[in-house]
């Protein structure tokens, strides 16, 4: 369960674009305590995360710092797996002491019948042959046979293929993909109030097949989130302010959007 309210971001790529992705990743997650009781990351926090034995990415000590800060003051923190940082560890859950989710992650969300899922791999046709490679790099051997790179020379190799993950879009389907995918199971699944996918890096909030489906949108081309409550799902606009700024809400059964103040 993630209680209300729940705020929620995703693919914030970290590592890659300007510096001022985590400063304003830092600010946001130092903003919310007193203000939030869960967080939800969609995956992708890292452009690329592995846990050697005794070494972690350098990087982004603020943003674990900043996590862990949460976690003692009592927020829960949960970050499902992205296709970039699916090889999470024990650095994450005992030392930042967050909750790491691989897959589809189901239950209460600030309220909500919720399903939350990365979005990588779930096209049928045009994701087939990632999925193929998704298997072959997730599996144990393979993480194993990883571990014994140089972590400078396999943060490089990592790097250089994350790289081509982000820019080589052949569909460009901006999102349009996933939100077809969202529609058929809020369709299928009557009892599913609020899905939340991540991965596309195009923000949605819109009421569709008797339920919500709800997409963070990417850090990367501006820093967008949702904050949940048990009445309404919001999408705003991070820009430094206690709340940030109102881009679009939905209440629990309003069939328009509600006007922001």
């Amino acid at each position: 369960m993630l209680a209300s309210p729940c705020y929620i971001l995703s693919d914030t790529h970290l590592g890659v674009g300007s510096s001022s992705t985590e400063r304003q990743l830092v600010a946001f997650l130092r903003s919310l305590p007193g203000r939030a009781n869960s967080l939800l990351i969609n995956g992708d926090l890292f452009d690329f995360w592995f846990e050697w034995k005794t070494v972690i990415p350098r990087a982004h000590f603020r943003t674990l710092a900043a996590l862990a800060d949460l976690r003692e003051a009592g927020i829960d923190v949960v970050l499902i797996a992205g296709n970039h940082d699916c090889w999470g560890g024990d650095v994450l859950t005992s030392e930042v002491g967050l909750t790491y989710h691989l897959g589809l992650w189901e239950g209460s969300l600030a309220g909500w019948r919720a399903q939350v899922e990365h979005g990588d791999g779930l096209r049928p046709t045009e994701d087939r042959k990632y999925r193929m490679l998704r298997s072959v790099l997730r599996h144990p051997a393979s993480v194993r046979a990883f571990r014994w790179l140089h972590p400078d020379w396999g943060t490089l190799l990592a790097r250089r293929s994350s790289h081509t993950s982000r820019t080589h879009r052949p569909w460009g389907d901006a999102g349009e993909g996933l939100r077809n995918i969202a529609r058929e199971r809020l369709r299928a699944n009557e009892a599913l109030e609020l899905l939340v996918l991540g991965h596309s890096h195009a923000a949605v909030l819109e009421r569709t097949g008797g339920g919500i489906y709800a997409n963070a949108g990417s850090w990367l081309t501006e820093p967008t989130y949702m904050r949940v409550t048990p009445d309404v799902i919001e999408l705003r606009l991070w820009d430094g302010s206690a709340e940030g700024r109102g881009l679009h809400a939905l209440d629990r059964s309003a069939q328009e959007p509600l006007a922001h103040t």
